[in-house]
């Protein structure tokens, strides 16, 4: 069972989760691959801090997920099996003109599969399911 606390980063988490789904079901032509890669390092972040308040570590107020991952990895060392690849580019960079590209739909893809091995190992990591939200 987890708490109500832990529990609200979770489904915050699983709304990034159906958000780039939802993306990534779309036509190429449709699809937002920027919103699918900012939503992808969005759900592996809070998932990583959801890991890290549940075993009660305190993390600064960062969105490097590779800073997130050393911290867990502090804590348990079967975290070294996560790759969170180049994901911590998508929190700022995608989201403003000024650092402007889009991503490809193979980067998207790229982006959703790393992003969903972490909730897998995190879910896992935390004994829970989609089932259990």
């Amino acid at each position: 069972m987890i708490d109500e606390y832990l529990k609200r980063w979770i489904i915050k988490a699983m709304e990034d989760f159906k958000v780039a789904k939802h993306e990534l079901c779309l036509p190429e032509d449709e699809m937002a691959t920027g919103a699918v890669c900012f939503h992808s390092q969005q759900l592996a972040e809070k998932l990583l801090k959801a890991y890290l308040i549940s075993i009660n570590v305190d993390f600064e107020r960062t969105h490097d997920l590779k800073f997130l991952l050393e911290r867990c990895i502090e804590q348990d060392n079967d975290f070294k099996k996560l790759e969170v690849g180049d994901l911590t580019s998508y929190a700022v960079e995608v989201r403003y003109p000024d650092e402007f590209f889009i991503p490809s739909t193979g980067e998207a893809k790229e982006c959703f599969e790393i992003a969903s091995r972490t909730k897998d190992f995190v879910f896992e990591k935390l004994g829970i399911t989609d089932n259990n939200l």
